[in-house]
């Protein structure tokens, strides 16, 4: 069975800290190679990674290169993996599927509408980690409730579809992130020096204003209300979201080629 690194606690001062890493720790310790964290380098990700090291190196750290990713975000891979002494594990999208779509919608598909803004995350990145959590029985993400609406609601942890998964940071504060990762030296991506708030896909993403919403630098091109994807009704009278055909549509198109 995987050993914690003997102490790991002691060098965690906050029991908010305490709290979180033994989540992460007893995950490791009872799945092993089956537990892993996923992360794209952004500031919650990096309190969970920096944990991971001070419970086991072994503990796995998954990110998605999406193809459309900041120089910034590659360049924080190496990084990672010469602060920790760990390796990355990079999950790429089918080259297929990514083919097929941008053959048959452009490059720039996402600025199109919001199902083909959908439709290019998933088959970017929503895809390519559900493809790599197949062999994960239980994972953990950064993810905070008072970073979006939609995360108001989000658990500690939860069982879905047979795997657990944790939130260890769910109840946290922006100020709890930024003092553990003071108080630790966590690496920063540096785009948060250039005023991003938030980071994804290159194109996607940009710096916010003063006065602006946290997230607001996500596709800021969509109005409030278009953000509800369209619905389209089948032949035989089913309705289905717009994405879903599209991305049906982009599916058959990459076995075909």
């Amino acid at each position: 069975m995987p050993q914690r690194n003997v102490g790991y606690t002691e060098k965690l001062i906050d029991k908010v800290d305490i709290a979180a890493a033994e989540l992460l720790a007893d995950a490791h310790q009872r799945y092993g190679a089956a537990f892993a964290i996923v992360t794209s380098f952004q500031s919650e990700g990096m309190v969970l990674v920096d944990m991971a090291a001070r419970i086991s190196r072994e503990i796995r750290v998954l990110t998605i290169d999406t193809g459309r990713l900041p120089q910034a975000t590659l360049e924080m891979i190496g990084l990672v993996e010469r602060r920790y002494g760990i390796g990355v594990e990079v999950v790429r999208p089918d080259g297929r599927e990514v083919e097929a779509m941008t053959a048959s919608l452009g490059q720039e598909l996402f600025r199109d509408g919001v199902a083909q803004r959908m439709l290019c995350c998933h088959v970017r990145k929503v895809r390519p980690l559900e493809l790599a959590l197949r062999n994960v029985r239980a994972w953990a993400a950064g993810l905070r409730r008072e970073q979006a609406e939609s995360r108001r609601e989000i658990p500690i942890s939860e069982e879905s579809d047979g795997k657990l998964k944790l939130y260890p940071l769910a109840d946290w504060s922006r100020e709890q992130v930024e003092d553990y990762t003071q108080r630790h030296d966590v690496p920063r991506h540096p785009l948060y020096a250039r005023g991003y708030a938030t980071i994804g896909c290159e194109p996607c993403t940009r710096a916010i204003r003063a006065g602006e919403d946290h997230r607001a630098g996500r596709w800021w091109w969509e109005a409030d209300a278009q953000k509800e994807c369209g619905i389209h009704f089948s032949a035989d009278g089913r309705a289905e979201r717009t994405v879903d055909v599209l991305l049906r549509q982009v599916l058959s198109a990459g076995d075909e080629r």
